[in-house]
């Protein structure tokens, strides 16, 4: 960190880093500005100009994007003139805008429609028949749909592809207010974090099909997770809601800023992810796969771990710290063997140098931290001597069923698979999104996540299952 400076801001005493930009201190400290163009990710641009503020001893308002921060500056973001300029620069965007707040799928999320309300724009001096329409309903590629007539050109998307991905398919086409956002020709948006574009878009432009007039977005509810796709662990806002006479559903994810992991983008597949929550779950406990009550699979459970001696306990790697131990310290309790071994959660085609991991298991660093082992070696002989296999979430079966032939098997799984159909007891548990824990990502960083996923008919958690069937062994006898 350079020099601090002292610096006021409405009158508030402030410490700055000097040289850095006057609108990251204001948006770092809460402090409302309006902006369009300007996104801490892609740096400044200067082009919206709606970031003006008023500098002590400047004879004319300055944009905050592109004004370095000196010692002893007195920055004024409100009063009578300043907020003026702003309404002039808010009214020429307005120009040729449409009229459509009510139909537009990004009411709710829209900066021109917050800057509008406070503004008091309640007269338009604009004759709406003049107004220089754009086309509409553009689908750009990878999920992404333009509506041209709602831009604001402040070039966010651009920037995206030509500084962060380096892929290039956007620009600005044509000049002046003729001007729009198109896609080179032959070269439609397609890389693998293309949706951040909607992310970025402060207006109606640019929607995600996936999302677009699914939910109006003050009906949602969210909570703070992470991603499940790799091990990368991007920090997501997960949108649900629990509509009436429904379960509770997830509707999207959202990238969530944190510089330490994922900066302020996640990739298309992990944003998409959602799907695999609400599709082929397991609901109800199977016996050699018919249907019974928890408690009946859990006494069939019990006789199999209290008749066995050789257990084997194959647990997947994305599970939490918690659950991981829970799961160690049963097996100890068992006297039986306990691995990790997930070599189909590898994926060397899915990696990047940004933020896609080869790894598809969200906790694999936390094996070791608790010493369980994911060893080829060490699964192969523990996997030879057992008579009674019980698997955890662990996918790898699924395509090496013969594997278990000739063994008892237990199989704990939120959603439906092959492993669970060969099983003799299965029982279904909550998914990722639909439980609390903490989770190592591959840079070892621990995230903690707290669901507030509501259910009516909630699946029971490993750790309520694990601490059920500690209670009854403690009553019985092993």
């Amino acid at each position: 960190m350079g020099e601090m400076v002292n610096i006021k801001v409405n009158g508030a005493q402030m410490e700055a880093e000097k040289g850095s930009l006057l609108i990251d201190k204001l948006l770092d400290e809460n402090v409302h500005i309006p902006h369009f163009c300007y996104h801490q990710a892609l740096g400044k641009d200067g082009n919206c100009r709606m970031c003006m503020v008023e500098i002590e001893g400047q004879k004319r308002p300055q944009i905050a994007c592109d004004t370095p921060i000196k010692d002893g500056m007195e920055v004024r973001t409100k009063g009578e003139n300043i907020e003026k300029v702003r309404r002039d620069i808010l009214e020429l965007q307005l120009i040729n805008h449409p009229i459509d707040c009510p139909t537009c799928d990004q009411a709710g999320e829209c900066k021109l429609q917050d800057y509008y309300m406070e503004s008091g724009f309640y007269e338009s001096r604009v004759n709406v028949d003049a107004k220089n329409n754009h086309e509409k309903r553009i689908d750009l590629g990878s999920n992404v749909m333009l509506d041209r007539e709602r831009c604001v050109l402040c070039t966010r998307c651009t920037r995206f592809c030509s500084d962060i991905t380096k892929t290039h398919e956007l620009g600005v086409i044509s000049r002046s207010d003729h001007s729009y956002i198109g896609t080179f020709p032959g070269r439609p948006l397609d890389n693998p974090y293309a949706m951040n574009v909607v992310d970025l878009c402060p207006v109606g432009a640019l929607t995600s099909k996936d999302f677009r007039f699914k939910q109006r977005v003050w009906f949602l509810d969210s909570f703070d997770a992470i991603c499940n796709g790799c091990s990368k662990g991007c920090n997501i806002t997960v949108d649900h809601r629990k509509e009436k006479y429904k379960e509770d559903q997830i509707f999207r994810f959202r990238p969530r800023k944190n510089l330490a992991i994922n900066g302020f983008f996640m990739c298309d597949e992990g944003r998409v992810s959602y799907h695999n929550e609400n599709e082929n779950r397991l609901e109800k406990p199977l016996v050699t796969n018919e249907e019974t009550t928890l408690s009946d699979s859990l006494a069939e459970v019990f006789k199999h771990i209290s008749t066995t001696k050789d257990t084997f306990f194959v647990i997947s790697p994305s599970l939490s710290i918690e659950e991981m131990k829970n799961v160690n310290n049963l097996a100890q309790k068992l006297n039986a063997s306990i691995s990790g071994y997930s070599p189909d959660t590898y994926d060397a085609s899915f990696g990047d140098d940004y933020l896609r991991n080869n790894d598809k298991a969200t906790n694999r660093r936390a094996l070791k931290e608790i010493g369980i082992s994911d060893d080829e070696s060490n699964f192969k002989s523990s996997l030879d001597k057992a008579s009674l296999v019980i698997v955890i979430d662990n996918s790898y079966f699924n395509n090496n069923l013969p594997l278990l032939d000739g063994k008892k098997i237990i199989s704990l799984f939120s959603h439906k698979c092959s492993t669970v159909e060969k099983s003799d007891v299965s029982i279904p548990i909550a998914s990722f999104y639909e439980k609390s824990g903490t989770y190592i990502n591959a840079d070892d960083i621990k995230q903690k996540v707290i669901s507030k996923m509501k259910k009516d008919n909630a699946n029971e958690t490993i750790t309520s299952i694990i601490e059920h069937l500690k209670e009854m062994i403690g009553k019985g006898t092993l």
